[in-house]
């Protein structure tokens, strides 16, 4: 095991997935475990503070006590084809609910047509078998007339939809579609990047903008920071991940763990797509569900997903910033 207590990992994706083809991050040990710190890269030094945060409360602090030892959790499909959604939901490990991507964009800018989405769900559905359940992710990319239209095709694709995950970039959209949808027919409205890149996260709140908040623990600053958030929405948690390594999706876990209540499966299923892990024994989901652990790197699997000179600077160079603006207090 390395003596630093900064590692620098980079992984291949098996799935291209949010635009990436690999994954990368910093890893952090302290006196309580490891913490990861690997906002993405459209993140400037000041938003990935929040990131650093989470790292620190895990490596230094450590988590509050869970109330739960299992997490279910969905099986996250991205914009691919029929045959792969349905081989995604069948290596899912038990997974009875998956989160499809849909709203993504061609080279051309072009939203991909709707039939091929609908396509998408159908095989997510088939594989799932009866009693499963099936959301959508837009990633914001529609605005609320496109999401109006698109909706109820998707919805009787899978069979009724759990819930739209930010189908509109900004919380006004969001409400608009809330306030669009048919009585009885309504897709509910899930939050996403409307919480975890907000300067004000209760603004969807106060705009009735949403049935479902989805909480990430880096984006937010970490576990207590989203305590303290979903106390304050009062409405239901989804926690989801930040395409981390086992390492990251711990923080996730220990999140989940700790609510008074936990009413959705979790978007915690991330592992797979990932090539390789920094740990021996990943948190992968069994019959559905993550074990409430927390799991440590190891010699060989850090040894497996060591980064190219280049990309250790780069994420040296970028925990330096990050930490020297927090101690300036220029985060945010």
């Amino acid at each position: 095991m390395p003596d630093s207590r900064a590692v620098v990992y980079r992984t291949r994706l098996t799935t291209r997935f949010r635009g990436l083809d690999a994954r990368d991050g910093v890893l952090l040990r302290g006196d309580a475990g490891w913490g990861e710190f690997s906002p993405f890269w459209d993140y400037d030094d000041a938003e990935s503070a929040a990131w650093l945060r989470a790292a620190r409360e895990a490596a230094d602090d450590g988590w509050p006590a869970p109330v739960r030892d299992r997490v279910p959790v969905n099986v996250t499909v991205p914009a691919v084809g029929p045959d792969r959604a349905r081989g995604l939901v069948a290596a899912s490990g038990g997974c009875r609910t998956a989160k499809v991507k849909v709203a993504q964009r061609g080279p051309d800018g072009a939203l991909e047509p709707l039939d091929a989405e609908v396509a998408r769900l159908e095989a997510v559905r088939d594989a799932l078998g009866p009693g499963g359940r099936v959301r959508v992710d837009a990633n914001g990319a529609w605005d609320p007339d496109e999401a109006l239209r698109r909706l109820p095709h998707l919805d009787r694709a899978a069979g009724g939809l759990e819930y739209v995950e930010q189908p509109c970039p900004d919380v006004a959209g969001l409400a608009a579609v809330r306030r669009g949808q048919g009585g009885d027919t309504a897709v509910p409205v899930a939050a996403d990047e409307s919480i975890r890149r907000a300067e004000d996260p209760l603004a969807v709140v106060r705009a009735d903008a949403a049935d479902v908040v989805v909480l990430k623990v880096q984006p937010l600053g970490g576990v207590r920071a989203c305590l303290d958030l979903a106390e304050q929405v009062r409405l239901p948690v989804v926690v989801s991940s930040a395409l981390e390594s086992s390492v990251g999706i711990a923080a996730g876990v220990a999140l989940a763990a700790a609510l008074p209540a936990l009413p959705y499966a979790c978007g915690l299923a991330t592992v797979n797509l990932f090539a390789a892990d920094v740990v021996a024994e990943p948190l992968v989901p069994v019959d559905g569900a993550l074990p409430v652990a927390r799991p440590a790197p190891s010699a060989a699997a850090l040894a497996a997903t060591a980064p190219d000179a280049d990309t250790d600077r780069r994420w040296r160079a970028r925990l330096d910033r990050v930490a020297g603006l927090a101690l300036a207090g220029g985060a945010r």
